[in-house]
């Protein structure tokens, strides 16, 4: 309720139209819920931990509790959070495989609305909480939920599922510490995240034009980028609820044009849903990293300048990630309609990947970007295959 009263304020003095300002308030119930919240109400059940990674984050790691010969962890994308997973409710991804008696985890990645937090630093007074890009994620965070997750199961291997920048943090994770490969039975790869040298417009614009925005966000300090209490995002939120407006701006001639879209699977009526957890907020870094990574057509560490770099990895260019160490099993799934996540990039990963058990491309030429967790009929379409491969590679 806080957060809808928060929305009419900043509306009311926003100069939107008061009819869409009534709108606010028909907000349905899981936009408000948190993902304990949603996995009570969808499974009855669900466990939460406090992990801390080695440079001191406290990561937020959520369990819908199964059969633990099963553990599965599941790694959210870019500005998103576990809550993608739950938000179509009873044909949700968490809850198919809930249904299965999978043991469902969940990681929340530093900086997102459930792990901003430190052991030492303050996120809102200290920069220095912000420095971290997916190289982080994949160095740090994964191997502290995988080493948990094993602990708690008494398992020696589990399965992954990765969805856009979260497959990258995989990839990440399987180049720089090796060792975890063989912790991993076999990763579903979803719109696999890795060279971005054919990105579509109009992603493939904001992506170019998106140094320019990096120095105004330095001039101004900002240094996380839409969290989800932010004024940012409360202005977007505030733009987008209105239903019948909100789905024409800030999808049809938004989010859409970015990602690739089918209206049939992401309805009007479902718009308040996403925009109650997505955004959820990372760091400036974070995204400037996936643009060097398209800028430079190397998939290679942080670039922190010449200067940078020789300090941090003795060589004037970051190092590039060397994807022939990343042996565990993967599974690439690839859409013919997903901007971001291009079929030419995923057969350039493919070719570097040594142990691609698996590449599919999905037959529905509509299917994009955004389908593959928010989809209407993504658990129809998609999940029986993946249940396939989780069963064989069980």
């Amino acid at each position: 309720m806080k957060q809808i009263m928060m929305l009419l304020l900043i509306a009311s003095s926003s100069g939107i139209p008061v009819e869409a300002q009534k709108s606010l308030v028909d907000i349905p119930e899981d936009a408000a819920m948190t993902f304990n919240d949603l996995a009570h109400k969808y499974v009855h059940k669900c466990e939460e931990y406090d992990l801390i990674t080695e440079d001191g984050y406290i990561l937020k790691l959520f369990r819908i509790p199964g059969d633990e010969s099963k553990p599965i962890l599941y790694i959210h994308g870019a500005v998103d959070s576990t809550d993608s997973i739950l938000l179509r409710g009873n044909s949700s991804l968490a809850v198919a495989l809930t249904k299965d008696n999978y043991d469902v985890w969940a990681i929340n990645l530093r900086g997102n609305k459930y792990s901003r937090r430190h052991s030492t630093m303050d996120p809102d007074t200290d920069s220095k909480f912000w420095a971290y890009s997916v190289h982080q994620f994949g160095y740090y965070d994964l191997p502290t939920a995988i080493d948990f997750i094993l602990k708690k199961t008494k398992q020696i291997q589990l399965s992954a599922i990765g969805y856009s920048e979260g497959t990258t943090t995989m990839y990440v994770l399987g180049a720089t510490r090796p060792e975890y490969n063989d912790k991993v039975k076999i990763f579903i790869s979803l719109a696999p995240i890795c060279y971005l040298h054919n990105v579509l417009p109009f992603m493939s614009i904001a992506m170019d034009l998106a140094p320019v925005v990096n120095e105004a966000l330095i001039a101004l300090k900002q240094e996380e980028v839409l969290g989800s209490n932010s004024s940012s995002t409360a202005f977007v939120n505030t733009l987008c609820s209105p239903t019948t407006i909100g789905y024409q701006l800030c999808l049809l001639n938004g989010l859409f044009l970015m990602t690739g879209s089918d209206t049939k699977e992401i309805e009007s009526s479902f718009l308040p849903v996403i925009l109650g957890h997505f955004p959820a907020g990372t760091s400036r870094r974070n995204l400037l990293h996936l643009v060097q990574i398209r800028a430079k057509q190397r998939f290679a560490n942080y670039d922190f300048g010449m200067v940078g770099n020789l300090l941090h990895y003795n060589s004037l260019a970051a190092p590039e990630y060397d994807l022939s160490k990343v042996t565990m099993k993967v599974a690439l799934i690839a859409a013919k309609n997903d901007k971001i996540s291009t079929i030419k990039d995923v057969n350039l990963l493919r070719k570097q990947l040594p142990n691609v058990v698996d590449y599919k491309i999905i037959k529905n030429k509509l299917f994009n970007h955004v389908d593959y967790i928010w989809g209407r009929s993504t658990h129809k379409t998609l999940y029986p295959y993946m249940f396939k491969l989780l069963t064989k590679y069980q």
